[in-house]
């Protein structure tokens, strides 16, 4: 569309290095996980920390729950969302210990962590093969927001 007539641009507009963390999420395969450090060290750029804030300011139009901390934490604030979907992909957990506070299971990180050699979703190898899903899926995801932040971040509910 013409900015000019105040109409959206076309796709959400996202900072270069959030849309190659994005697009590395996107490749991660159901039941399987990546920390927030193999990411960027997958990237070659940034670290655990460049990669969570690009999920938390952007990572709602993507599964971001299987972007997750190193100790198999559950996101904190999201565990119970989160959960559902390690259950439904059947992602690997560990049953808390009896008499742990929180009750919640974390990651069983040695069987769901993802290297990123196997074949993901789109059937390419790893996350080095970026566009299965591109912004204009993560456009319709976001329910045709504009700008630099979907609506939520990560982890927040899809509309």
């Amino acid at each position: 569309m013409d900015d000019r007539k105040g109409g959206p641009p076309a796709f959400p507009q996202y900072p270069e290095y959030a849309d190659r963390v994005l697009e590395t999420a996107e490749q991660i395969p159901p039941g399987r996980v990546m920390t927030y450090g193999d990411v960027a060290e997958w990237l070659g750029d940034g670290g655990p920390r460049q990669v969570g804030r690009a999920m938390a300011l952007y990572g709602a139009a993507v599964p971001w729950w299987r972007v997750v901390r190193a100790d198999g934490r559950l996101l904190p604030g999201h565990e119970r969302q989160a959960l559902e979907h390690y259950r439904a992909e059947g992602t690997p957990l560990r049953e808390a210990a009896p008499g742990a506070a929180a009750r919640l299971p974390r990651l069983d990180m040695g069987r769901a962590r993802w290297d990123g050699r196997a074949k993901g979703p789109s059937g390419a190898d790893g996350p080095a093969a970026r566009g299965a899903v591109g912004r204009a899926e993560r456009a319709a995801h976001d329910g045709g927001r504009t700008g630099r932040r979907p609506a939520g971040g990560h982890g927040a509910a899809a509309p």
